[in-house]
């Protein structure tokens, strides 16, 4: 046993400090990046912002309404071939990848899948713990198979996996361990890493290999979201922030809450109607249920179910993200996202905003 006595940092804990700025409007800034990828030799543009490979959010829907803004779309596990084959025309394969776990039946739909739909460039390879030994090996295989795809390998926290995962041939490592919405790892483990140190620490380790990373998980908002592209990372992945939506096809439940006032006329109560969506966590029993008819007896539950409020179409929330990145690169004077980590200076705090107001109906 040994304790690491260097503070380690998450979104909460940090505001990035205002510089002085030539821009004079939020639509000088360009958040596109191009990306050249260390094994496959691709090359890759786009805003690197990503729906993250969950149930009501990495679906086809969401990956054509987020394209069109050239937003990135990890879709989920269970797609398969077939799913598949009537949208191959419709998405940019430059901006979705097809989503794999790592056991033998896993394989062999990947195998199908690529077989039968050869313009796919992108593999994501996803675990919630990638520091198996197992998971590396099937990395390998992947790369040995499929050399000219781009792989997405995860998830990690620290840089000495991620540099392991990228020597095994992953060009993009998914750095996240806990930090989700609906994620509870942390509390069932005691595992984790806080968000931006591990944005810090595996950036520094795969940029060093001329390799990327993807900060997953964390984000609440969209100034955490440019928190994670000022601490180094190439991608943001989101869950939450995207859940809730048409695109990711969840079943809209209404109800009716009690207001506790009353029509003066009929003197009945008056109930406002709430719809919500049904969000959860990938390793929550709800998921493991829904995907595979039960939850094994030698593990548990690592994520919560919720409801969400539903939230109508994406576009709005695309835009209310995007526009708080710009908004974050005119404070600190980068032109360019590539250019906002360089203009980045974290300041430690102990209180983020005035929340006075927050929980006030208006």
């Amino acid at each position: 046993m040994r304790i690491e006595f260097d503070e380690k940092l998450d979104f909460s804990d940090v505001l990035i400090r205002p510089k002085r700025s030539k821009l004079s409007s939020r639509k000088e800034v360009d958040l596109n990046r191009t990306y050249h990828f260390k094994h496959s030799g691709q090359e890759w543009k786009g805003v690197p912002i990503m729906a993250s490979n969950m149930d009501g959010v990495g679906t086809i829907n969401m990956a054509l309404e987020l394209q069109k803004s050239n937003l990135f779309t990890c879709l989920v596990k269970n797609y398969q071939s077939e799913h598949l084959a009537p949208y191959m025309k419709k998405l940019n394969p430059n901006l979705f990848a097809v989503s794999t776990g790592t056991s033998k039946t896993d394989y062999v739909k990947l195998q199908e899948t690529l077989k039968n739909h050869p313009t796919i460039q992108f593999i994501c390879i996803d675990v919630a713990n990638g520091y198996s030994e197992a998971f590396g090996t099937f990395v390998s295989m992947v790369r040995k198979q499929y050399p000219k795809h781009t792989i997405i390998a995860g998830n990690v926290v620290t840089a000495d996996m991620t540099q392991e995962l990228i020597l095994r041939g992953a060009d993009i490592v998914k750095v996240g361990i806990g930090p989700g919405s609906v994620c509870t790892t942390r509390i069932q483990t005691g595992v984790g890493y806080p968000q931006l140190s591990a944005i810090i620490e595996c950036a520094d380790a795969a940029h060093g290999l001329g390799a990327h990373i993807i900060s997953d998980g964390g984000c609440t908002c969209p100034g955490d979201v440019a928190k994670a592209f000022g601490a180094g990372a190439d991608f943001v992945m989101l869950g939450g922030m995207f859940a809730g939506h048409d695109e990711g096809g969840g079943s809209i439940i209404t109800e009716y809450h009690n207001t506790l006032q009353r029509n003066q006329e009929t003197q009945q109560p008056i109930y406002e109607e709430l719809k919500f969506v049904e969000f959860y966590g990938m390793s929550s029993s709800t998921a493991m249920i829904k995907h595979h008819g039960e939850v094994a007896e030698y593990r548990s539950s690592e994520g919560r179910t919720v409801k969400i409020p539903y939230r109508g179409k994406v576009d709005v929330t695309i835009k209310d993200i995007l526009g708080g990145i710009r908004s974050t690169c005119t404070y600190v004077g980068a032109p360019t996202l590539k250019q906002l980590a360089k203009c980045t200076t974290f300041i430690r705090v102990h209180r983020q905003y005035n929340d006075i107001f927050v929980n006030q109906k208006h």
